[in-house]
């Protein structure tokens, strides 16, 4: 399964595979990476080269199969005043899962998939579908001699930042490279929250050309968590700087501190019994006070919640930590 960033890397160098599978629920993803498959004509040939094909009305036999043939007439065809051909195939979900229910339309899909098993080596294929039947012969075929492409998976800051672009081009607005990678930073690889804020930053800057750095800068807060759990997690080990600055990042993060409260039961309920069985019943009656001052605002809900962060690691698994006691 190869990534977009890795895909983009090969159309920059023109070095292509024949025939691409792009997969996922992300829509927009889908059909930004598909559109990058074009420059690997020049533009004034493209128009002779670059074929797209919709096959989401081929719902009957006989389109299923008038469809599927001119998808092989297009890949088969020479490329002219070029040395490749593009053929771009959209909304393929009928390809690849279709209902055989003419022999016209079975002896389409046998020559289809003659065509992904002994491809031109002038052409590229990209097939693009939300969904597809992991089990049917065709996606095995796909998977074998096509390279998957997962869209919408982001792994990195950099993917953050393609998703971005991706997303305000397709609002029909620019968004400045500063603007773009700091939201990036912001957000991380955080599918939801950074589709929030590139919504928020949308409305924000609603008749504006371009998104700026200082509309970034009004919009975004902190740093992204990176792992919600992670301040349970070091509760469990005992460590108190780590839980204290996730605990900072959460509330940072507008994240509610009643809520925050429900993650710090939950793991004395679950996990207590099993990592500090003799330090249970402190650390019920610390939550259930914490509880309490949180409704009846005695006290700076951080500060109230730094303070019960710092009880349960001194009484979670592993020694008690020096310097964190309040």
């Amino acid at each position: 399964m190869a990534t977009p960033t890795a895909v983009l890397q090969q159309i920059k160098s023109g070095s292509t595979d024949p025939i691409y599978l792009l997969l996922g629920e992300d829509d927009v993803e889908k059909s930004a990476l598909a559109h990058e498959f074009e420059a690997l004509v020049e533009e004034g040939l493209r128009a002779f080269n670059v074929e797209r094909i919709h096959a989401g009305d081929w719902t009957t036999g006989d389109r299923l199969a008038a469809g599927v043939a001119g998808v092989v007439a297009a890949v088969r065809t020479l490329p002219m005043m070029a040395p490749r051909r593009v053929v771009l195939l959209l909304q393929a979900d009928t390809v690849l899962m279709p209902k055989r229910e003419s022999e016209a339309a079975t002896r389409a899909l046998d020559e289809f998939e003659r065509l992904i098993t002994s491809p031109p080596s002038d052409a590229t294929l990209v097939i693009v579908t939300a969904s597809v039947d992991r089990r049917s012969r065709v996606f095995k075929l796909l998977a074998k001699h096509a390279v998957l492409v997962e869209c919408g998976v982001l792994e990195s800051v950099a993917d953050a930042e393609r998703w971005i672009r991706n997303r305000t081009a397709a609002a029909g607005v620019s968004i400045a490279p500063a603007a773009a990678r700091l939201l990036a930073e912001r957000c991380g690889p955080d599918v939801k929250r950074l589709r929030n804020d590139v919504e928020r930053l949308l409305l924000y800057t609603l008749g504006q050309k371009t998104i700026e750095l200082d509309d970034v800068k009004e919009i975004v807060g902190p740093a992204a968590l990176q792992d919600d759990w992670a301040m349970t997690n070091a509760i469990e080990a005992g460590d108190g700087k780590t839980a204290l600055r996730q605990l900072a990042l959460m509330l940072d993060a507008g994240l509610a501190p009643e809520k925050i409260l429900g993650q710090l039961g939950w793991v004395v309920r679950a996990k207590f019994p099993q990592i500090a069985p003799t330090r249970l019943r402190n650390s019920v009656e610390a939550v259930f006070r914490t509880d309490v001052d949180l409704k009846r605002t005695a006290g700076d809900p951080r500060v109230l919640l730094e303070r019960l962060v710092v009880e349960l690691c001194e009484r979670g698994a592993g020694p008690k930590r020096p310097g964190l006691r309040t």
